[in-house]
């Protein structure tokens, strides 16, 4: 009896081993893809290996989103071969639907994935483990849009919360209308904010509140792959900023040196407007006015773009207006994340602005109070901002297991973030 069992162990060990076996030669044997991928598209797509390091990939993928004038997104995956994949690239898009679920999304995100990942792992051994089919038949009908591409939507919030010496409330509201083709964008929104604080110090209570309403509108046509031409249109009110009534009208030109076709990986639009304005503001300001007509005008530069490298993003702004060209703004913002080294990235941002145009200002200041609790809108020469980021990896170049067990903040590495 004992030699049946001893048998039966060493029988079903072996056929382990072997299946083990066999097992680690197909994973030796799969491609290795560096991307951003989920726990979800690595239990989804598990005939891949998940590589820490750009260097150690077969096939590097890229992914971008945009919003559509729909209100969905735009999803693009960037293929592109390296090593013994040198010179294949392809590029595969999904959009979705501003109604469909998350989960819809990344079971559309993995099917598009596995479509694209086809033809490189048809170059490895596990290709003849693979299968294609497809599920659904074609239809000949094509239905009409009755809405004609426009889309509508709107949203109300608050909150409101509260203790023995605090409470805070507060309710915004929005609507807006889009329409988005190829040749022409439109889009109008009406925006309301309203929110009040109250603090008791010492039996004194001290209360804050501040509202703001607005219309804006956008209109643009498309002239060519790289020109288009347009305009804005804003009215609203805000206590911050001492307006009781701003109005502007802004045309505008817009040059992109690259094709927009390519807006996903790379952008450098040249954008230049000007216009009208009217403001009539709440309290008397610095320069004596309580309302005044204003022309100005704009020049932005925007340059963004994504490679195996990084990403980068980077506005170089100026405006001023035209009755007097010392009441100007020069703004400038940079945000780029870099791939230093295996395992090592680093990510930074900031921007600052000279501001010599704060028109509105309220004569006579502002109180303790409302400096406190930014009530109203302060003198300033200057603002800025920064950030830093710097992550480290090490260990294992694969990353393909999955274990959700009391959930996924462990694993292994290093990670240092300083800001």
């Amino acid at each position: 009896m004992k030699k049946i069992i001893l048998t039966g162990l060493v029988l079903l060990g072996s056929g382990y081993l072997f299946s083990q076996a066999v097992t680690d030669t197909l994973r030796k044997d799969a491609l290795n893809v560096f991307m951003e991928a989920s726990d979800y598209i690595r239990k989804e797509i598990p005939y891949v290996n998940y590589v820490r390091d750009i260097k150690d990939a077969g096939l590097y993928i890229i992914s971008t989103s945009q919003r559509t004038g729909s209100g969905g997104v735009e999803y693009s995956y960037f293929f592109i071969g390296q090593n013994e994949n040198e010179g294949m690239r392809d590029t595969l898009v999904f959009t979705s639907s501003p109604d469909e679920t998350s989960e819809i999304i990344r079971e559309n995100e993995v099917k598009t994935l596995k479509m694209g990942l086809v033809r490189y792992v048809a170059r490895t051994p596990l290709s003849k483990y693979l299968s294609i089919g497809f599920s659904e038949p074609l239809s000949e009908t094509v239905t009409s849009d009755k809405w004609n591409s426009w889309v509508f939507r709107t949203s109300v919030s608050g909150y409101a919360s509260g203790e023995k010496s605090y409470r805070t409330s507060y309710l915004n509201g929005s609507f807006s209308a889009n329409r988005v083709t190829e040749k022409l964008k439109s889009s109008l929104s009406l925006r309301y904010s309203y929110s009040a604080d109250k603090y008791e110090v010492d039996d004194e209570l001290i209360t804050s509140e501040y509202n703001s309403r607005s219309l804006s509108g956008l209109l643009v046509g498309s002239l060519t792959d790289h020109w288009s031409v347009g305009g804005t249109i804003y009215a609203g009110a805000s206590k911050y900023n001492n307006s009781a009534l701003s109005m502007n009208i802004q045309p505008g030109i817009e040059y992109n040196v690259f094709p927009y076709s390519e807006s996903t990986r790379r952008q450098l639009r040249i954008n230049y407007k000007a216009g009208f304005g009217y403001e009539k503001y709440i309290d008397t300001t610095v320069y004596n006015k309580i309302r005044e007509n204003l022309l100005s005008h704009y020049l932005t530069i925007n340059y963004e773009i994504i490679q195996k490298w990084g990403s980068a993003d980077l506005s170089l702004g100026y405006s001023n207006y035209l009755h007097d060209w010392s009441k100007n703004n020069v703004s400038l913002q940079a945000f780029i994340e870099l791939r230093i080294a295996k395992g090592l990235s680093l990510n930074f941002g900031g921007g600052g602005s000279i501001v010599h145009d704060q028109l509105g200002l309220v004569k006579g200041g502002a109180t303790q109070q409302e400096v406190l609790l930014r009530l109203r809108e302060l003198e300033t020469q200057f603002q800025y901002f920064t950030s830093f980021g710097l992550t480290y990896t090490f260990g294992s170049i694969y990353n393909n297991v999955v274990n959700p067990r009391f959930g996924n903040s462990g694993g292994g590495g290093m990670t240092i973030i300083m800001n």
